[in-house]
């Protein structure tokens, strides 16, 4: 189907500017994307088909990619049936396809999730049924289609799903550590952090390695989605020659001939899992990764460049500390000795700590040059930034 769709990207709250850059970035390898505005935790776009199969295999920000089959005002769940009993789901996909539906809500009238959700199950159901007798099954955990409604006060947006499991399935995690950082929002911190392939990158604290592997994909040209499979490949519509060409047309990045991208952690197992994650994600070149404490590392360059992780917090500070010392005492001295570590070693770095411990400047004695809200699904969090400017970044109080 040659027709021009609209399109809206969900994403992490507080990367809708990071994503809306690179859905431009993404539309110059086409002439029908068209990036449009952006809107609290998404962007909205527009084009055919194999422009949706672009995102999905590019984005590496976006949540999902869904396509708008309808929109409408609405007064009550029937209005809602009536909306999803008129598209043609036949055309999209077959009655042997196992289908899911998501509703959200923002300041809706009506009063029930569950209701509105079961009131577009039935529609499609209902048209299925009508034209063939039968009606296809819902599959809550794996489905083959997924489809999202969307309703604020007075309109009802439906959409169909082209992406299938989340854009952050990268495909190659085997892996996790505890509270891993999903992989879209470590990519979006690394555009916002203002890292690019090439440029020092240090994750002293890698955990499972997210980090270090979105900055090795990007350094080694490997779209986030070329190692898994989409919701669009089972659409009627799919033309598997169109998607072989665009996936025939990625051309890989000249490796390094030294390394640029270093993780370490306190963990051995952490660093065995980033290891095998990055095997995984098809990583054609060799990151230096260490065992070794947060406040123990060194500059791997003489080439200031960029440390940005995610540090732990409560249980996860005490990996091999004494289970005896309280958890805000052993932060306190944690954060104390990795300040100084970072005073002291890492002199024209810009160092970059994504945390939901609004506090965590304070406990660094460091005052931060600039702090991005963001939500990590819905915990709030902060990109603290401080520029690593011998002596002058101190605090001069203990009030912000």
């Amino acid at each position: 189907m040659s027709k021009i769709h609209s399109y809206f990207c969900p994403c992490p709250r507080g990367l809708e500017a990071a994503l809306a850059e690179e859905l431009n970035e993404i539309a110059a390898l086409t002439s029908t994307l068209k990036v449009h505005n952006q809107v609290p935790g998404g962007v909205h776009c527009s084009g055919l088909i194999t422009d949706a199969m672009q995102v999905n295999l590019h984005s590496r920000i976006a949540s999902r990619a869904l396509m708008r089959l309808a929109h409408t005002s609405y007064v009550n769940e029937n209005d809602i049936y009536d909306l999803t009993l008129a598209q043609p789901w036949e055309d999209w996909f077959a009655i042997q396809h196992t289908i899911r539906i998501d509703v959200t809500m923002i300041k809706s009238p009506l009063k029930s999730l569950e209701f509105t959700t079961l009131k577009i199950k039935d529609a499609i159901c209902d048209r299925f049924r009508d034209l063939c007798g039968e009606r296809p099954s819902v599959d809550t955990k794996t489905p083959d289609m997924r489809i999202v409604g969307f309703l604020d006060p007075r309109h009802f947006t439906l959409y169909l799903d082209t992406s299938g499991d989340a854009l952050f399935k990268r495909g190659w995690r085997l892996e996790t550590g505890d509270a891993p950082l999903r992989e879209n929002l470590a990519a979006g911190l690394l555009r916002v952090s203002g890292w690019k392939p090439g440029m020092m990158l240090m994750d002293p604290m890698c955990g499972s390695g997210t980090i270090v592997i979105e900055a090795a994909q990007m350094l080694a040209g490997i779209p986030p989605g070329s190692r898994r499979s989409f919701a669009f490949e089972k659409f009627n519509s799919f033309k598997p020659a169109e998607w072989q060409a665009i996936k025939a047309s990625i051309k890989p990045n000249t490796m390094p001939t030294s390394p640029t991208i270093f993780g370490s952690d306190i963990s051995g197992d952490a660093v065995t899992m980033t290891r095998n994650n990055l095997n995984q994600a098809g990583i054609p070149f060799e990151i230096p990764l260490k065992q070794i404490e947060a406040q123990e590392i060194k500059p791997p360059s003489d080439v200031p460049g960029i440390l940005l992780t995610n540090p732990p917090y409560g249980e996860r500070i005490g990996v091999r500390g004494d289970s005896t010392v309280p958890e805000d005492d052993m932060a306190v001295a944690f954060f104390s000795a990795f300040s100084s570590t970072l005073k002291n070693r890492f002199a024209g770095w810009k160092v970059l700590l994504f945390t939901a411990d609004l506090g965590l400047p304070r406990l660094l004695r460091l005052k931060e040059s600039k702090k991005t809200p963001f939500f990590n699904g819905a915990i709030e969090c902060r990109l603290f930034r401080f520029e690593m400017v011998a002596g002058s970044n101190r605090r001069e109080s203990k009030t912000d």
